[in-house]
């Protein structure tokens, strides 16, 4: 009981000193929009409107209809028209085109004949990434101009086959509302290990660590009492980035939002816990922040499943991702908002969570000592 009557003062110290540096609330609360708002705008796999090259050598109806089929939408933007198809790769070199698409002479009679008519894609591979997405844009819109035509030499309204595609849980493909449960993610390991990187740090710098060991406040106390405040201002970003994900970016919620609170809440406490041994061990203010820095940023980026698949990495760093939090939450979230999956999904990424926390918990009471030296 005792311990926990100081915990509270311990917690209510904590509050006062936020209250009075402004600049941590501003922090706090400020840098989740930022940065929301940076990365949900500036980080899409959308790509629009691919400067397109038509090279028509046919000019007959067919391939007409074959290049008004490319440009009907908002994919592809064509930029030059000719019938050279030596201009191709000069095109490509000045960065006046992306892909080409090259109707050779004779298609038009070829398709007229019900033979095979061929044509060519050309693509700029220095960008690897618009490249697979143009061709793969270009190979749907080519099979359907090709089942339009073989239903037409059949001479019946449908192609003998269709397939219709049906995309769940994101039906519009937007690669907002993939990315932003991962930004959530990625804001709240920085802001969570931050805050509380610099709290016992800050304490040995200002030489108030020695009036707190003479008091009978014990260890865990001080840590569990450092935690609070924090704790309780993490679950306002969760509540700001997620209304402003929803709000901004139209994430769904198709799970329970109480669910999703209450895996938030472990993580941050996985997360303050991080930045409090971090603050235990380094004792000075700016190494902290740099550890803090380096800790969170690269592991949230890279193993976290926000961005790169963790599937397709090395077995190692597999094993790495899956001992750090944010791979379990980032899954969590998406499982949660997107998919609307239950506890009886996501219970091994909680547990994994709650694993760290309490191993990190452990770790930074015993390395807490009762001494400035």
């Amino acid at each position: 009981m005792d311990g926990l009557r100081r915990a509270r003062a311990m917690a209510l110290k904590e509050v006062m000193h936020i209250l009075r540096d402004r600049q941590v609330l501003v922090f706090a609360l400020g840098m989740p929009v930022l940065l929301l708002l940076l990365f949900g705008y500036a980080v899409s796999f959308d790509v629009e409107h691919i400067p397109l090259a038509v090279i028509d050598q046919d000019h007959t109806p067919q391939s007409r209809e074959l290049r008004a089929a490319f440009v009907s939408g908002d994919t592809f933007v064509p930029v030059v028209e000719t019938s050279d198809a030596e201009a191709v790769e000069p095109l490509f070199r000045r960065n006046v085109a992306r892909i080409a698409l090259v109707i050779p002479h004779g298609y038009g009679r070829a398709l007229g004949r019900g033979e095979t008519a061929e044509v060519q894609l050309l693509a700029d591979g220095s960008d690897n990434t618009t490249a697979s997405v143009a061709l793969g844009y270009a190979n749907a819109l080519a099979l359907s101009v090709n089942q339009r035509s073989l239903a037409t030499i059949l001479g019946t309204a449908e192609p003998p086959l269709s397939v219709r595609v049906r995309t769940l849980f994101n039906p519009g493909l937007e690669s907002a509302i993939f990315l932003v449960p991962g930004l959530m993610v990625l804001i709240l390991v920085i802001i969570a290990v931050m805050l509380t990187a610099l709290t016992i740090a800050r304490e040995y710098e200002r030489g108030s660590m020695e009036q707190l060991f003479s008091t009978p406040v014990g260890r865990l106390s001080i840590i569990l009492g450092k935690l609070g405040p924090y704790f309780v201002l993490g679950l306002v970003q969760v509540l700001l980035t997620l209304t402003l994900g929803v709000a901004l970016f139209g994430v769904p919620v198709n799970g329970s939002v109480l669910l999703l609170f209450a895996v938030a809440a472990v993580f941050l406490l996985a997360m303050l816990m991080q930045g409090l041994l971090i603050s235990v061990v380094a004792r000075n203010q700016m190494l902290a922040s740099q550890l803090a820095l380096l800790s969170t940023v690269l592991p949230a980026l890279l193993l976290s499943g926000f961005i790169f698949p963790i599937e397709n990495m090395p077995p190692l760093l597999q094993g790495i991702a899956n001992v750090l939090p944010p791979m379990h939450f980032v899954r969590a979230l998406r499982a949660i908002l997107l998919r609307g999956n239950g506890i009886a999904v996501i219970w091994p990424d909680v547990l994994a969570l709650a694993a760290f926390f309490v191993v990190l918990l452990t770790l930074a009471t015993r390395r807490f000592r009762r001494t400035l030296a």
